[in-house]
């Protein structure tokens, strides 16, 4: 099932019906300020072993929120992070720090880390207010490179495998920046869509 929304007009009844998907375990495809993620609730088990089996991998995902003072459940957050988080988020990067016990052992790196999110997209934090709960997001593995992303194209390839893709119109090929924050000291794991020159010398 494919849903059009318009990436500047926020639609609460569409929020609401993707929300109830994701209450009852379910994984969605949705736009962010970057590219299209796979998605579920945090304490969902079902979702995420569906998610890993969509990526073939599993591989530590992100957690994506609607606001930093949720963050801190999650992820341990020193000052200067939080400092550099309300510099960045909302935007296009993902920020390592280190976990929590609350976060799901799937989800965590070897060194117990793990990335956080806050999209500047209404529809992103739209849906964790309605949840109720973070969403674990990754990026959709698609097989081949390109410099645009088309959610028809998605719903071809992985349409049978997801619940809902929520379709934004075509986006650009590019994630966001990674950031770890693991210390204080900054260091950049990806540069991405989000400006880096801030933190470098």
């Amino acid at each position: 099932m494919r849903i059009l929304i318009d990436p500047k007009i926020p639609k609460p009844r569409v929020v609401s019906r993707v929300a109830e998907i994701l209450k009852q375990g379910g994984v969605i495809v949705y736009p962010t300020d970057t590219v299209y993620g796979l998605g579920c609730c945090i304490t969902s088990k079902k979702g995420i072993e569906k998610i890993n089996q969509i990526k073939a991998s599993q591989k530590p995902k992100s957690i994506m929120f609607s606001e930093i003072k949720d963050i801190s459940q999650y992820a341990k957050v020193s000052n200067e992070a939080y400092r550099i988080m309300r510099i960045l988020f909302p935007g296009p990067y993902t920020i390592i720090l280190p976990a929590t016990r609350l976060v799901p052992r799937l989800l965590q790196t070897n060194r117990k880390a793990v990335g956080v999110r806050i999209p500047d997209h209404w529809f992103c934090r739209a849906v964790i207010n309605e949840t109720g709960e973070p969403i674990i997001t990754t990026s959709i593995p698609l097989s081949d490179e390109r410099l645009h992303i088309d959610p028809i194209e998605i719903e071809a390839q992985f349409g049978h495998m997801v619940d809902v893709i929520v379709d934004s119109g075509i986006l650009p090929d590019i994630p966001s920046s990674v950031i770890s924050m693991e210390t204080d000291a900054v260091e950049i794991i990806r540069r991405g869509l989000g400006p880096t020159d801030m933190f470098e010398p």
